[in-house]
């Protein structure tokens, strides 16, 4: 618990935190709750939330568990008869943990940045977390067995990194501590948190977010800078920061934010980066020369050029391009966080930011979905927008074992499907994507409309920044500053 403070307390750790009903507060829930008698009476109050044992955190924990035994079942065709492909894909079950456990040596005692002259393309932490989790398997050799007992440990972490996720998260908002069910039984996280290891950095991004909520600027700085060693999408969050430290010209727990981000990251990558510079570096100049990767917006392109005889996008091209993409992305949300007419909440804006990441990006690897899901809990919880999102990520899931069963392994054609149907997977989530962005502009430009502000709160996630008047805004006549005395 950090800081020692009961989650169910009030800021000053002594009454008791109202808690929203979701049934009041959400039109689906509302509408479900029907079933079950209806929601919540006008006059009940079920927002005195006091100690006891079942516990809205206990629930979502439970919740979480149930979802990631359902994780591991789905992977139960390769669990008795093999991670291979093209099997493995056309059963649904493909994890990289057995993959990269049989194909990058890990089986042969091969352990990134600890070995000489090995690659590996994933940052430190996370090559880290690879590597001892293979000295604990027993046995030798790239046997099945071994492989699955690699995928046993590694999803045993997982999981309880999606636990802590969904328990910070629900401490994001102590009014709002549902909300965290978004991420607790989410289909995607469901689908695809056991493919890699992304939940480690939703772990520590979380932390990260909740440290900063309560005013504990550098362990929040820490754990973004863990996450960022991990998987690099966290560093983004410190862009979100500077935004709103320009706009309420609070800048002292920001500075504190990035300068302990900035020594974290370098105090895990300082030792690769003198022990093995080149192994270090291989994962950035990998991600620098991969060709357009599955289900990015410029593979999807490359495969209907095939097609139709137009030009493909190369390499170089997909960097100028994702360069290009995501930087008007980030000046739009930039232009937004400023020119607002009431200051955006942190996780708005960081929603919007990896949201553009991930859709700019030269690759969209169907685990990315679990970098969005605890955001968009905290920015826009509407479980009727949420399941449409996750409906049309359980699609591209689908569609995209069923390509790579072909493309990669060469599988009978009856199983496959073709690319055209592909590409059009990959176009279904995007565009949810983009209509979730649009979404939270929406929430930004008119608050009564945002539940987190319809319930009375400014920004939970915000820090020193909830409740702070505006320093420097856009106006809306055109480009000139308004500048005001923050307080």
């Amino acid at each position: 618990m950090l800081g020692g403070m009961d989650p169910t307390a009030d800021d000053d750790g002594r009454a008791p935190r109202a808690v929203m009903s979701p049934s009041r507060n959400d039109p689906l829930v509302h509408t479900l709750s029907e079933v079950v008698g209806g929601p919540v009476g006008s006059h009940a109050a079920p927002g005195i939330v006091r100690r006891g044992i079942w516990t809205p955190e206990l629930m979502l924990l439970i919740l979480t568990a149930a979802a990631a035994v359902a994780g591991v079942l789905i992977k139960g065709y390769c669990r008795a008869n093999g991670w291979n492909s093209p099997a493995e894909f056309y059963a649904t079950c493909y994890s990289d943990f057995p993959t990269l456990f049989k194909e990058r040596g890990f089986a042969d005692g091969i352990l990134p940045l600890f070995t000489p002259g090995t690659r590996f393309e994933y940052p430190v932490v996370t090559s880290f977390i690879a590597a001892v989790t293979a000295l604990v398997v027993p046995g030798h050799g790239a046997s099945d067995a071994r492989a699955t007992a690699y995928f046993d440990v590694n999803a045993t972490l997982a999981a309880l990194m999606w636990m802590i996720a969904v328990v910070a998260t629900a401490r994001l908002n102590l009014r709002r501590p549902w909300d965290a069910a978004l991420l607790a039984i989410a289909p995607g996280a469901i689908l695809a948190g056991f493919i890699n290891w992304d939940l480690w950095a939703v772990a520590f991004l979380s932390l990260g977010i909740l440290a900063f909520s309560r005013n504990r600027p550098v362990l929040a700085g820490l754990a973004i800078g863990l996450g960022t060693a991990t998987k690099f999408y966290p560093v983004l969050v410190l862009g979100v920061l500077v935004l709103l430290a320009i706009r309420t010209g609070r800048w002292r727990q920001t500075l504190l934010v990035v300068g302990s981000a900035a020594l974290a990251w370098l105090l895990v990558d300082l030792p690769a980066m003198i022990g093995d510079p080149r192994g270090w570096a291989f994962f950035y100049e990998f991600s620098a020369s991969r060709e357009p990767g599955f289900s990015s917006a410029y593979y999807a392109w490359n495969l209907v050029a095939d097609r139709l005889h137009w030009t493909q996008i190369s390499a170089p091209a997909a960097n100028a391009l994702f360069i290009a993409g995501f930087g008007v992305c980030c000046l739009g949300i930039a232009f937004i966080a400023l020119h607002a007419p009431r200051r955006p909440r942190l996780a708005q804006l960081a929603f919007l930011v990896v949201a553009a990441f991930t859709l700019t990006g030269k690759v969209y690897s169907p685990q990315y979905v679990v970098w969005l899901i605890p955001l968009l809990a905290l920015a826009r919880p509407r479980w009727r927008d949420f399941l449409v999102w996750m409906a049309a990520e359980a699609l591209h899931w689908t569609a995209v074992w069923m390509y790579l069963g072909f493309t990669t392994s060469n599988g009978p054609v009856q199983n496959n499907i073709d690319s055209p149907y592909y590409a059009m997977a990959v176009l279904v989530h995007m565009a949810i994507l983009v209509y979730l962005c649009i979404h939270v502009v929406a929430d930004i430009y008119d608050p009564s409309t945002d539940p987190i502000r319809r319930s009375r709160q400014d920004d939970p996630q915000g820090g020193e920044f909830d409740g702070a008047p505006d320093a420097v805004t856009i106006a809306r006549s055109g480009l000139a500053f308004t500048t005001s005395t923050a307080a």
